[in-house]
């Protein structure tokens, strides 16, 4: 995993959040940015500042995880 600052450019990258953001702020989410070789993360109440970027292999197990009942 690795973490960027905003002063990278984000080279195209293009973000979506979950369909499942229905808290009464629709802000209060985090948006990802898939491209083959890394899954981008940031949080939406501060798209300029921090982000994660993970192996889409692990960001798979990572949602399998989380998705378990």
């Amino acid at each position: 995993m690795t973490r960027e600052t905003s002063a990278r450019v984000d080279s195209g990258l293009r973000w979506a959040k979950s369909t499942y953001s229905s808290s009464s702020n629709g802000n209060d989410c985090v948006e990802i940015a898939p491209t083959p070789t890394a899954i981008h993360i940031r949080d939406s109440k501060n798209p300029g500042g921090a982000r994660l970027a993970t192996a889409p292999t692990a960001w798979s197990a990572f949602i399998g995880f989380v998705a378990q009942d």
